[in-house]
């Protein structure tokens, strides 16, 4: 008898819960860029690859991911930013441009489309210790930008 009373209060409990949803999976805001990133940061860290699947998904940048196309995910670095990724395991590296937002998984770095992985031979682990280094952003007029970089003759005494 005693049971038959708690099994109304259980499913109104249980129901409440479904319908309040998990605040764990609540979507958290994502930083786009970071201001004042220099071409000689390096960070250090996991990366891990992803292929197929997302094929033809829009990434971060508005694209249509493409796997054979040497890209990547970042969490923090801006849009359209190159960066050389090397392979700490065998030295092999590789330039990919940040087209999209990640990984999505803690203590990874980078996420590299599947072309860029098997440049740098990781394909077959999932899973390899990289260094990340800003080559180009935006903010960072290059060689090839047609942006002089002021000389010491330019600037006033």
């Amino acid at each position: 008898m005693r049971l038959a009373r708690n099994i109304p209060l259980a499913i109104l409990l249980y129901c409440s819960l479904l319908c309040a949803g998990s605040p764990t999976f609540a979507a958290q805001p994502r930083r786009t860029s970071t201001p004042g990133v220099q071409s000689r940061d390096v960070q250090y860290g996991v990366a891990s690859w992803y292929g197929r699947h997302w094929r033809g998904r829009r990434t971060a940048s508005g694209a249509f991911f493409d796997d054979r196309a040497l890209t990547a995910a970042h969490r923090t670095l801006p849009i359209g930013s190159k960066v050389r990724v090397t392979n700490l395991t065998n030295g092999k590296s590789v330039v990919v441009m940040v087209n999209d937002r990640g990984p999505h998984i803690r203590r990874r770095l980078i996420d590299l489309s599947r072309a860029a992985a098997e440049r740098i031979g990781f394909t077959h682990r999932g899973l390899a210790r990289v260094k990340v280094q800003v080559v180009k952003n935006e903010s960072t007029p290059g060689p090839d930008s047609g942006q002089e970089a002021p000389t010491a003759a330019s600037q006033p005494h």
